[in-house]
Formats: structure tokens, C-alpha cells, sequence
């Protein structure tokens, strides 16, 4: 026997109403406007990276290109500060040796003018024999002089003790001489020395000379630049000198 099966669910209305899926695609329905925002962010994002990057790689090419003109330029401002330098220590270098034959040539003190000095101040009862200059003294050994311009000896005779004395004060009134270093170093009685010629007899009488007084008198050399005694140097003759010593400075190497 046969069966007959009928399918009665087809005929529901809630079956029939059912909406049938479709395979095929379908644009959406509604606003789309945040669709055209994310397709023109997602196309217009990576030309925005690009040119970024292309900036900045150019950015990166101007700094290299500014790194290296102040590199240059640095070492070209180094080699100059070098020269800069070099150039001062050479202008030091010839400053100092000025300097040094300045202060030598300051310290000169012409014989001549001293001599005259000595001259002027002799008194008349005094007579010079000889005028020695002597060596610089040093404080200690391996020190420098404690008088670098040297001394002054003077030896004589004289008529008597008071004689040497009053010489003695006039020099340490010299400008030539440091007055406190000057000092009698042998005074002695002794016979007076006969004069070539001389004639110690008269009438078959021997006449005794009275004695006079040997002297020994030292004294250092002024330290005062001769620059400071251009007055002093002008009365005792010496031009020479002096012309030199304002000459030097007038072109500023010897202060006035």
C-alpha cells in the first residue's frame, strides 16, 4: 500500500513570511557619510605620510648641507684664532725684549755726568786720586744683585778728618748715588805725598809737610731711571742721553 505525505507547515502564515536569504550583494541604505570619510582618510593617509617623510628627508639634506659650512667655517675661524694667537705671542714676546732694553737703557749712567757731578761737589781742601766703579754685590750666592747698577769708589786725600766728612755729606746729596749706602771705608793720617818737583828744603832747613788724611769712600749707584734725572743729566752736559730719553718717549716706550 502506498502512503500519501503531505507537508502542511507551507501553508502557516509565520513560514510565509519568513524572509527568503539573498546570495547576490546589496549597497547600503542610510547615511554613508562616515564610509566616504574612512576611503578618503584611508587614500589621502599615506600621501600625507609621503610627503611628511619627503620633508623631512629634505629637511635632513639642508641641515647636513649648514652642518657642513659650519664645520668649515670653524675651522677656518680656528685656523684664524691660531694666527690671532700666534700673533700675540710674538707682539708679547717683542714687547718684553722692548721692555728689557728699555729698562737697560734706563739704567745707563754715563760716566761722563757723574764725573762732573763729582767735580761740582769736591770742596777745595779735598783732591781725588782715583775713581773706581765696582762689580753689582749679590744678597747670597745665586741670588741677583741686590744693585744692579753697580757702585762707586772714590780714593783721596784731604786735609784733615772734618775735610772727608764734608765731602762725604755733599755726595750723599748726589742724585747719582744712593745716599744712604755712602760711607768713609779707611780715612788715615799720613805724610803728606811730595809733588814731582817739589822742593822739601830751604836755606839747607828740611820743612816737614803737615800730614793729610788717605780716604776710601764708597757708594752704590742710584737706581732711579735716568728718565727721572733728565734735569740733573742736562746740567752735567750729557745731551746725548738726554735727546735719546725723550725721544723714547715720545713714541711711548719710556713714560713721561
Amino acid at each position: 500500500m502506498y502512503s500519501l505525505d503531505v507537508n502542511f507547515l507551507k501553508d502557516r502564515v509565520v513560514y510565509q513570511n519568513t524572509p527568503q536569504k539573498s546570495s547576490g550583494f546589496k549597497l547600503p541604505t542610510g547615511d554613508l557619510t562616515p564610509i566616504y570619510v574612512g576611503l578618503a582618510v584611508g587614500v589621502c593617509l599615506p600621501a600625507f605620510i609621503g610627503a611628511g617623510l619627503w620633508f623631512l628627508q629634505a629637511r635632513n639634506s639642508q641641515l647636513d648641507q649648514q652642518i657642513a659650512q659650519l664645520d668649515q667655517e670653524n675651522k677656518r675661524l680656528e685656523t684664524e684664532i691660531g694666527n690671532i694667537n700666534k700673533i700675540r705671542e710674538e707682539t708679547k714676546t717683542v714687547k718684553a725684549q722692548t721692555q728689557g732694553l728699555v729698562t737697560v737703557f734706563d739704567q745707563i749712567r754715563p760716566w761722563s755726568a757723574m764725573l762732573q757731578d763729582l767735580r761740582d761737589r769736591i770742596p777745595a781742601t779735598v783732591q781725588i786720586e782715583t775713581v773706581r766703579q765696582l762689580e753689582p754685590t749679590t744678597a747670597a750666592r745665586g741670588q741677583s744683585p741686590t744693585n744692579p747698577a753697580g757702585g762707586l769708589e772714590v780714593t783721596g786725600i784731604a786735609r784733615s778728618f772734618n775735610d772727608v766728612n764734608d765731602f762725604l755729606l755733599t755726595l750723599q746729596q748726589s742724585q747719582f748715588l744712593q745716599s744712604s749706602s755712602s760711607r768713609i771705608t779707611t780715612a788715615n793720617l799720613v805724610d803728606a805725598p811730595i809733588q814731582p818737583g817739589g822742593n822739601q828744603s830751604a836755606n839747607g832747613v828740611e820743612i816737614k809737610l803737615p800730614q793729610v788724611v788717605r780716604y776710601t769712600i764708597q757708594s752704590n749707584v742710584s737706581d732711579v731711571p735716568a728718565s727721572e734725572l733728565i734735569r740733573e743729566l742736562e746740567k752735567k752736559g750729557t745731551v746725548g742721553l738726554v735727546a735719546r730719553i725723550r725721544s723714547m718717549q715720545e713714541l711711548g716706550v719710556i713714560s713721561k
